[in-house]
């Protein structure tokens, strides 16, 4: 069985290291002050609501504004799998798609999730999508107590082009909690026992060997610009569609 490591070094700047043991997953990255981070102070969410909102790929379509499919692809360890992500660029700009391994871990009242770009053999590039490269993205969540929680969010994208700074920046700012105060209410009315990520005997994924998955190169990818277009453009074409 594959076992996943996290672990994270300081030498002068910050480094992480992911790795799967296996023959073809191994990732180091720096973490440096231009990765786009944020921090945000959820007062009326815990940090185990927010927890089970990012994982809930159910309720993701709640929030995620930007979402095209998002599915599980199989797993990897009872704290790791793999999944798919398309997301919806605004016109006339390619929709980019994503094939990512993602890990979970609490730690005590906390809880981390992380995930970076795979390549799977039974998954590769779709015609109409540029396939994206996460590099690294991570969610630390710490409890503020029984009613509260602090999110820090960072994430490393390559989408493959030069996008328009305005797109990376709507983007990069979306994430979970103003949808997570609801969450509690409507988790009650689906499924309100079902969560694989906290009860790994839930999980009915097919299990992946890690031989079958490698680190997803960005320079293998299609590479296209893009960076010419303007919001307001964007925004005409959006208007266009039936």
């Amino acid at each position: 069985m594959a076992h996943l490591n996290v672990t994270v070094h300081q030498h002068g700047n910050w480094w992480l290291e992911l790795s799967v043991i296996g023959p073809n997953l191994c990732l180091t990255l720096p973490l440096s002050l231009s990765v786009p981070q944020m921090r945000i102070v959820c007062k009326d969410v815990t940090a185990e609501t927010l927890y089970d909102v990012l994982h809930d790929t159910s309720y993701r379509k709640k929030w995620d504004t930007n979402m095209i499919d998002t599915y599980d692809i199989g797993r990897l360890t009872v704290n790791a799998d793999v999944g798919y992500y398309s997301w919806k660029c605004p016109s006339p700009l390619k929709n980019r798609d994503f094939v990512t391994m993602r890990s979970w871990l609490p730690l005590g009242n906390d809880y981390m999730i992380i995930n970076y770009s795979v390549k799977h053999p039974k998954y590769p590039p779709k015609k109409d999508y540029v396939r994206a490269v996460s590099l690294l993205t991570g969610y630390l969540i710490q409890s503020n107590g029984a009613t509260s929680s602090t999110l820090y969010y960072l994430t490393q994208v390559d989408p493959r082009g030069s996008l328009p700074k305005w797109v990376v920046n709507r983007v990069s700012q979306l994430v979970a909690p103003k949808a997570s105060v609801k969450y509690p209410e409507w988790k009650r009315k689906h499924n309100p026992g079902l969560k694989p990520w906290m009860f790994p005997e839930q999980n009915t994924l097919p299990c992946i060997s890690v031989s079958e998955l490698t680190v997803q190169r960005a320079d293998s990818l299609e590479n296209i610009d893009e960076s010419g277009l303007s919001e307001e453009k964007t925004q005409q074409s959006d208007d266009e569609e039936p």
